[in-house]
């Protein structure tokens, strides 16, 4: 799964701990997440678009195969 948080939390400036503070996750969670170690929970990917103003299949996108 690709995304593109990291481009995005450095849009605004942010650092991970920042984005994971306002978030409730921990630094860690998003640099897993930006470097595709861990794929966040649909309540936390819901999260992550809203707090970047984007829809969720704009911010993650599957891999080909991963697709069915």
């Amino acid at each position: 799964m690709r995304n593109d948080v990291k481009a995005r939390r450095q849009e605004r400036d942010l650092s991970q701990g920042a984005l994971g503070g306002a978030l409730g996750v921990s630094r860690q969670t998003i640099n897993a997440i930006e470097n595709g170690r861990y794929l966040p929970s649909l309540p936390l990917a819901i999260a992550m678009a809203r707090f970047f103003g984007a829809a969720v299949e704009d911010i993650f996108e599957p891999d080909e195969e991963d697709m069915p």
